[in-house]
């Protein structure tokens, strides 16, 4: 939920990052645009339910307002972007839309059923470092948090094969990038058997996957 316990300059963001990549998870029977829609308004919830926090959209999917609670900013970024380049530029629509986020987690649209708390993770190892990873099982990242502005030395994008090391490599101290807990990403049709269905939350995806349909 949004709060304005913090002082602004202490505001922290969780961006949900909205791409049409995520209907490529759509298993057989499934429309890719309501799955996608479905995911991504699960993605969006865990942000949206964190205390202390600003939830925030990232798209280059259109009509994504929908799925927001009001008042939620919704940010569009190019549609043609991929990789670092995308996250990048979804860290610099964050800094330049919201000037008064000290720190902002950007979050991966497809992790639906994510628990809250690996997300206070990340802002807790931003107490001792620069960027935070949650990797993601099979490579990548499920979300990066960072100080804001992003660091011009960070270029790893959330499908780099080992984002982590990636920006290790390229930060001026190893110190400077930290990693978290990891967690799954949906991707392929074959991520959909690593949901947990013992977990709270992910009711959009849940139902659809159940019923055939949205909402």
């Amino acid at each position: 939920m949004v709060t304005e316990e913090l002082p602004a300059a202490d505001r922290r963001l969780v961006a949900v990052l909205v791409t049409p990549a995520i209907a490529d998870a759509a298993p057989a029977g499934v429309d890719p645009g309501e799955f996608l829609t479905a995911v991504a308004e699960d993605s969006y919830e865990v942000a949206a339910g964190l205390d202390f926090v600003t939830p925030v959209l990232v798209t280059s999917v259109p009509g994504m307002e929908e799925i927001v609670w009001p008042g939620t900013p919704v940010l569009p970024v190019d549609p043609e972007l991929s990789g670092g380049a995308l996250v990048t530029a979804a860290f610099a629509t964050l800094s330049e839309a919201l000037p008064d986020g000290g720190q902002a987690v950007l979050l991966s649209g497809d992790a639906p059923d994510l628990p809250p708390l690996l997300i206070g993770k990340l802002f807790r190892e931003l107490g001792r470092a620069r960027i935070a990873v949650c990797p993601a099982d099979g490579g990548g990242a499920v979300a990066v948090a960072a100080h804001l502005p992003y660091p011009e030395w960070a270029g790893a994008g959330l499908d780099d094969a080992d984002p982590v090391k990636a920006l290790r490599a390229s930060a001026p101290g190893r110190r400077m990038v930290a990693a978290g807990p990891g967690w799954h990403r949906l991707r392929v049709p074959g991520d959909i058997g690593r949901l947990d269905p013992g977990l709270e939350g992910w009711d959009n995806t849940r139902d659809l996957l159940a019923t055939g349909r949205y909402g």
